[in-house]
This record gives structure tokens, C-alpha cells and sequence, in this order.
């Protein structure tokens, strides 16, 4: 059985090189060069603790080719971006339509499409199937489709990939038995066979369920606030009730799923949706926030030029280098917004300069400032934690328990 994977991101890649380190044959595709370029030089693109192996172990077996186009295969792995039209908040499926419009060009009778990009419900039904029809109309090809969303999350790739269950949707069940035998060649997790619009919804309301939790825990942190209360006491004596599980709050929502698949569902039912709209504004509004503070800190302290602010932490979580929808980087954009700039930025995992007035020297960020906005908890300020005496220290992720710091 031949495997083409289509789009090898944050997710189509580790799916292409955990399928043929474990005996597939698999032609991965992107149409970046660059990227083709130095997977081809057994590099990775991003950082992940055991990608490099991985992609060794696919590399020796044998098992792995490139491309920068589809290439005839029994199964299709689609892999691409989703992202959301910011005015309508609906999905953007260009990139999906095209990749299914390249597959279907070369695809032979008989094969197997399975989208594995997070789409809004209905997307196959609405953009997918249209085009599978049209070809089968002029062709005589009998294309089968199917939804198999990702359930990974970067800095456990590995482990999540190989763990955690999947949901494949179809329109007939004998294709999702051979899906099961395609991912359970190296996913361990329980693998369930349902129909397509239900995969669809299952995928977008987990991080929307997410979404929510955090939105609450971030309110939660403002009504504290106000009233001088300990918000992470708080959240740490409710959830030892046995039915309470509240999320810690924080300096906002990113990444490429609970920042975006949320919108999907406040786009096509407007009429609907209430609190996960109002989610999503509560979340997207905690950069300005968190702005908010650093003003409010800088007063108490006497720290008069926001120059002497440095931000530490430019991804979107701790311990990865994925800055997809980045909460620093959303506050850096507000403070254009007003014109202000000049506020320090550093983070270890962005080796390459990003922003203006970025440091790639730690000790040289901190000789330059007064005080440290800590934005993403990565393991490395944990550690370095007592280099930080002396400043002021807003932290905004709760990972700091040795100094004195502002909390949210």
C-alpha cells in the first residue's frame, strides 16, 4: 500500500515519518521547496523532542520518498491549513479544496482521500464532496473521502500521536476498517468509525470545550483581581471538588486550534452561539489585559519608558518553537496599535529575529531591562529563575515560586 501525505506541517510531517518508520511506503509532498530541502538533509523544520530520531529511523528504512507534487497512491493523507476568514469568522478552505483538486488530477480508481485539517462541520458535505462528484461525473473515478482529525499538541507530538484515540469519519465503513489498519500502524490508541460530519464537530468542539474553560479562568483572574483575592487559590481549592476541573488562567489563548476552530462554529451558526463567542472575545482580549498590568506595574515601580520592559516568550506554549497565534505577539500588535515600541523581546526557542528590538542573548536581554514579563512558561526561565532577583518580575503564566512576582 502506497501512502501519499499531503502538506508536512507541524502534523502532516510526524504522521508521514511515524507511518514509514513503521513499514509503510509513504511519498511525502509539500510545495516548499526549502522544506523538502532539508528534510532531505535529515534535518527537521521545527523542534520536537524525538522528531530527529523519527526522522532517522524513516529516512534508513527505506520507506520514505519526496516530492513537491501528488503523486498516484492508494491513500491520500491531507494535511493542510484551515485558518478562519477574520471578518465572517467562517473557514477558510481554499487551502483543502486545492490539495483535493491536485489528489484528484493523478488519483487512481478505487483510492482514498482522508482530510486530516480541522475543518468547520459540513465542510466535506459543502466544498468537498461537490468537487469529488464533479470528478467522478467526468472521469468515471470512484474517489472515496474521509476525516481523520489530528489530535496532537507540539512539545508531546510523539506520544500523543502514537497514544491518544483517533475518530475516523466515512461515508462507508469498510474504508474506516482500512483507515484503522493504515493509523494503527503506529497509533496504539482506540480508533473509532463513525460518519463524517460527526468527526468533523467532535474535533472542533474539544478545543472549543477548551476554549471555554479558559475563558472562565481568565475571568476569574479579573474578578480576583479586583477584589484582592488569590485567583490560583482559588482555582486550586475548587478543584478539589470531585466534578470541578478549572483551567489556569493566562496571558491568552494560541496555537492553530483553540484560538481558531472556535470560530468555525460562531461563523456558520451566528444565531446560535452565545457563550463561545463570547469565549473567544474574553480570550482574545487577555493580551490587552495582561498590557493593562505592565501599565499598572510600571507605575508602582517608578519604571517610566516601556524600553525598560522586556517580554520573555514569544511561542504559543512552553518548551516548543511554534508561534502560531502567539499571545506575545498579539500584545506586540496592540501596542502598535498605539504607537508604542520599544519593548524587549527574548525567548530561547526563536533563534532567528522575528520582531524588532528581539535579543538572542539571555544575559544581554536582562542587563537592558527592569522589568521581565514572563509570557510563556518555558522549563529554561524555571531554571534561570534566580537570575531574575532584582527585577521586577510580572508573571503571567504562575511558573515562578522562588521570587516575588505580580501575578495576573
Amino acid at each position: 500500500m502506497k501512502i501519499n501525505v499531503i502538506g508536512l506541517g507541524y502534523i502532516g510531517l510526524p504522521t508521514a515519518l511515524s507511518m514509514a518508520a513503521n513499514g509503510l511506503n509513504v511519498i511525502g509532498t509539500d510545495l516548499k521547496q526549502d522544506i523538502l530541502d532539508t528534510i532531505k538533509k535529515g534535518k527537521m523544520t521545527f523542534q520536537e523532542k524525538g522528531m530527529d530520531e523519527l526522522l532517522s529511523k524513516a529516512r534508513e528504512s527505506g520507506n520514505l520518498s519526496l516530492s513537491d507534487r501528488c503523486v498516484e497512491a492508494d491513500v491520500y493523507i491531507i494535511s493542510v491549513p484551515t485558518p478562519y476568514i477574520k471578518i465572517s469568522k467562517k473557514i477558510d478552505s481554499k487551502y483543502v479544496e486545492k490539495a483535493v483538486r491536485d489528489v484528484l488530477s493523478i488519483c487512481p480508481d478505487g483510492s482514498v482521500i482522508a482530510i486530516e485539517s480541522t475543518v468547520s462541520p459540513g465542510t466535506i458535505d459543502d466544498v468537498v464532496r461537490p468537487v469529488l462528484e464533479e470528478n467522478e461525473n467526468e472521469s468515471g473515478k470512484k474517489i472515496h473521502i474521509a476525516h481523520v482529525p489530528e489530535r496532537i499538541i507540539p512539545g508531546n507530538m510523539l506520544y500523543e500521536l502514537r497514544n491518544n484515540s483517533r475518530t475516523i469519519g466515512v461515508d462507508d465503513p469498510s474504508v474506516g476498517e482500512m483507515l484503522k489498519e493504515v493509523y494503527g500502524s503506529f497509533c496504539m490508541g482506540q480508533m473509532i468509525v463513525t460518519d463524517i460530519k460527526t468527526a468533523e464537530m467532535t474535533k472542533v468542539i474539544e478545543n472549543t470545550y477548551r476554549d471555554i474553560n479558559i475563558a472562565f479562568a481568565n475571568e476569574l483572574a479579573k474578578i480576583c483581581r479586583r477584589d484582592n483575592m488569590d485567583v490560583y487559590e482559588v482555582i486550586r481549592v475548587a478543584n478539589m471538588h470531585p466534578r470541578v476541573n478549572i483551567l489556569s488562567p493566562g496571558p491568552g489563548v494560541g496555537g492553530h486550534c483553540i484560538s481558531v476552530d472556535p470560530w468555525f462554529l460562531v461563523g456558520d451558526y451566528p444565531d446560535i452561539v452565545n457563550i463561545i463567542r463570547h469565549a473567544r472575545l474574553v480570550n482574545d482580549e487577555q493580551p490587552r489585559y495582561v498590557l493593562e498590568r505592565i501599565s499598572e506595574i510600571m507605575q508602582e515601580n517608578s519604571i517610566q519608558k516601556i524600553e525598560e520592559v522586556g517580554l520573555y516568550g514569544m511561542t504559543y506554549k512552553e518548551n516548543v518553537d511554534d508561534t502560531r497565534e502567539s499571545p506575545t505577539l498579539q500584545l506586540l500588535d496592540y501596542m502598535k496599535q498605539y504607537a508604542a515600541k520599544g519593548i524587549k523581546v527574548y525567548d530561547p526557542y526563536i533563534t532567528y529575529n522575528m520582531v524588532p528590538d528581539q535579543y538572542q542573548n539571555f544575559d544581554s536581554f536582562l542587563n537592558d531591562v527592569k522589568m521581565i514579563v514572563v509570557m510563556v512558561a518555558h522549563d529554561h526561565i524555571i531554571n534561570n529563575c534566580a537570575s531574575l532577583k532584582g527585577k521586577v518580575v510580572f508573571d503571567t503564566r504562575n511558573c515562578l515560586h522562588d521570587i516575588e512576582t505580580y501575578k495576573l
